[in-house]
């Protein structure tokens, strides 16, 4: 576990779990506690923080792409996979986990 740290690829594995939880806590959590129990502050907090993890995750596909000189198809598919629900642990099994074994 500490290894993934040490690598530009196992950092960004580890963005992109922090996104897509945060993703699945908004809509599976959050949204229905705002709109069926008319509680909006989870939302807000959670919202914030995703807001951020997403700026940061959709930055360093933007780095890797540049740094790691992926193809359009990796860079698009990392782009999609952050706005779809589950798509960054899709992402994560299919794309960064096998560059992260790679390099």
């Amino acid at each position: 576990m500490k290894d993934l740290f040490k690598t530009q690829i196992g950092r960004f594995r580890m963005l992109a779990f922090t996104e897509g939880v945060s993703f699945l806590v908004i809509l599976f959590i959050t949204m229905p506690l705002k709109y069926a129990f008319s509680m909006p502050m989870p939302n807000k907090v959670f919202g914030l923080a995703h807001g951020l993890l997403f700026v940061m995750y959709v930055f360093a596909v933007i780095q890797l792409k540049i740094v790691q000189r992926w193809s359009f198809k990796t860079f698009f598919l990392a782009l999609i996979a952050s706005i779809i629900p589950f798509g960054t642990f899709w992402a994560d099994a299919k794309l960064f986990k096998p560059m992260s074994v790679t390099k």
